[in-house]
């Protein structure tokens, strides 16, 4: 399942009608069950991230504003919604396993690009469905990332 935090919905809107803060770069984040992420959630700092290394970099997959990081939209109206996807995002255990040692990864996050990673504001959320950890030289590969937006 995917969510929007209300920080999401806010930059979304003020990007569109005001042209504020609209990042060049986003990030997607693996957090582990510690505590979830919901529509409350600002920033990255109020979760707990999994631990960097054996493929997986502090501060996650980074993404650009483009169509090729977010390489699918769709209009629905049977459905009143509007959809866009992000590409496949791979991470490859090398070395040991992601993660590197703790809790394996429960949440991915889209955040923006900010460099001081716990102040990374957090935007959007998808549900891994259990605690993932990937054992040496195997993926993990979230295909199809989805954001919604739907009339209420």
């Amino acid at each position: 399942m995917a969510g929007w935090t209300n920080k999401g919905k806010m930059s979304l809107l003020e990007g569109y009608f005001l042209g504020l803060g609209i990042p060049a770069t986003f990030y997607v984040m693996l957090v582990t069950d510690a505590t979830a992420p919901d529509a409350d959630t600002n920033t990255f700092g109020l979760l707990h991230g999994i631990t960097p290394g054996n493929g997986y970099t502090d501060g996650g997959y980074g993404l650009s504003k483009n169509t090729t990081d977010f390489d699918t939209t769709s209009e629905n109206d049977t459905s009143d919604l509007g959809s866009i996807e992000i590409k496949d995002v791979v991470w490859t255990a090398s070395g040991g396993n992601i993660p590197a040692s703790g809790d394996g990864a429960r949440y991915a996050l889209l955040t923006d690009a900010n460099a001081v990673t716990a102040s990374r504001e957090v935007y959007c959320y998808w549900d891994l469905s259990s605690a993932r950890t990937v054992s040496d030289t195997q993926t993990l590969t979230l295909a199809d990332l989805e954001l919604q937006g739907t009339e209420s």
